[in-house]
């Protein structure tokens, strides 16, 4: 074997190693239930939303739930990974709603929750970012997670407002698909 492809097969395995590693370490931030709610509720707009909607939620309180129990261990990287859960969320809420955007499906009532939703949020992250009494330490473990989510939820809250707006202006001129399989019977 020449030095050459020897070396090739080198990198080819740390390669398949690395993926292998990155693999075992990624979470599914969604439970098998979850899961299950999703794939029920198919691609209907109003409820999947609904469902994404709920799980970045529940990830939240679950957050604040566990910040307030003295028996926690590891406060900070629980926080970190359910703030990585609720980002990780919070991006399939926004491919979902890019992909109904795409097939012109009416989503303006999800839209509606959504928005919502994010005021929410974003008080909640703001709230998680000020709060007193956290050690430096303890802080660094999540600080760039809670600023990605914070980021995150701030220009997609804007989004979702003017996505509204352009709904609603597509509503009057009876260009969105009403119908809730997404399939309208014309080309796209």
């Amino acid at each position: 074997m020449s030095p050459w492809s020897r070396c090739l097969c080198i990198v080819g395995t740390v390669l398949l190693a690395a993926s292998w590693l990155f693999a075992q370490n990624h979470r599914d931030p969604l439970t098998q239930a979850e899961i299950d709610q999703v794939r029920d509720a198919s691609w209907e707009p109003t409820q999947r939303l609904s469902l994404y909607v709920g799980f970045a939620r529940a990830r939240l309180v679950k957050l604040e739930q566990m910040r307030v129990d003295p028996k926690i261990k590891d406060r900070a990287q629980q926080t970190h990974d359910l703030l990585d859960d609720f980002q990780l969320l919070y991006d399939e809420l926004n491919d979902n709603i890019d992909t109904y955007v795409d097939r012109r499906d009416d989503i303006r009532k999800p839209l509606k929750l959504i928005i919502a939703a994010d005021t929410e949020f974003q008080a909640k992250l703001r709230a998680l970012k000020d709060a007193a009494g956290v050690p430096r330490a303890d802080f660094s473990v999540y600080e760039f997670v809670l600023s990605n989510a914070l980021d995150s939820v701030d220009s997609s809250a804007d989004d979702h407002r003017k996505l509204l707006e352009d709904q609603e202006d597509l509503a009057k001129h009876k260009k969105l698909n009403n119908n809730s399989s997404g399939y309208s019977g014309r080309p796209g």
